[in-house]
């Protein structure tokens, strides 16, 4: 009988290592000492070229006399309601790494260094200056929510299920990434993660009355029941020196494949191409949602 004890403690201990050894895997993956695609040549829906930036000269720490890198603003988000003014107009006073009134200016990577009146990305240089696309000076939030399912009998080659995710394809880059969007000034990032599910991957926008009352009697809990993966920066192609992305993401399960499977995807707003992907190494997509995704994955079968 004792023997039988102690080797449910082993096993116990055994598995409680295992668990602590995922988490820490979860957080290498998202920890981002650099960032590659907002090094890119050409800043996104531009003709624009960034400043080369080698790996060592990334760090703000690191000397680079002869960095200067253009600055850039899109005119599609000036005069935008959605959209910071410029940092020299008279009237515009950001209270940096704080709540600004319904404004949330405060980094999930910790206190930004402001310099000459500017937000420095926490994570370095990136070759352009100014806001590019972005519409807040320094950090933009977003949440991006992780639909996740088992494929029915189905096992990959190490004979563990394979795990999928609801992927919707951009209309900017023509990517494959998670359905997720920018929150709202004063809107809570978990409804902000649901209304971008909805948007992009049911084409709430366009549906009908009793569509929405459908959906929100099937969906409701669901979504009540989600567990935050990630928050912090975002290696986005869209960053700057002085604003760059950062979401929350949120892992929806549906453990029995009754909740969502039957849900008819339809591509809405921003995106042109939604559909299940299977989550496998070879899996590309648009800036961090990679990270994400494997974490998920990760967390999902780490007693298989």
């Amino acid at each position: 009988m004792c023997s039988i004890f102690l080797l449910i403690n082993i096993v116990y201990k055994i598995l409680f290592f295992v668990a602590f050894f995922n988490i820490l895997m979860i957080r290498s993956f998202l920890t981002m000492p650099i960032h590659f695609k907002c090094r890119s040549r050409l800043y996104p829906r531009s003709s624009v070229e960034r400043f080369p930036v080698p790996d060592n000269k990334v760090a703000w720490s690191t000397e680079f006399k002869e960095y200067k890198p253009p600055t850039y603003t899109s005119p599609s988000i000036q005069g935008q309601v959605w959209a910071d003014p410029e940092i020299n107009e008279v009237n515009f006073k950001p209270k940096w790494n704080s709540i600004d009134g319904n404004v949330n200016r405060e980094s999930y990577t910790g206190s930004y260094d402001v310099q000459n009146g500017y937000p420095l990305n926490p994570v370095g240089r990136t070759g352009m200056s100014g806001r590019g696309v972005l519409g807040r000076w320094g950090p933009n939030h977003a949440a991006d929510p992780v639909v996740t399912r088992w494929k029915h009998n189905k096992t990959d080659v190490q004979n563990k299920p394979i795990l999928q995710f609801i992927a919707i394809k951009r209309r900017d880059t023509g990517e494959w990434a998670l359905p997720g969007g920018m929150v709202d000034p004063g809107e809570k990032v978990a409804a902000t993660a649901i209304r971008e599910f909805q948007e992009e991957a049911l084409n709430s926008l366009e549906a009908s009355n009793d569509m929405k009352k459908l959906w929100k009697e099937k969906l409701e809990h669901f979504f009540s029941v989600g567990s935050k993966i990630y928050s912090g920066y975002v290696d986005d192609p869209r960053n700057t020196d002085n604003a760059w992305m950062e979401t929350i993401a949120y892992n929806f399960h549906d453990e029995t494949g009754s909740v969502v499977s039957a849900l008819q995807l339809q591509a809405g707003d921003d995106a042109v191409g939604v559909q299940w992907v299977d989550i496998t190494q070879d899996l590309n997509l648009y800036a961090s949602h990679k990270d994400i995704v494997n974490a998920v994955l990760t967390k999902h079968t780490s007693f298989y």
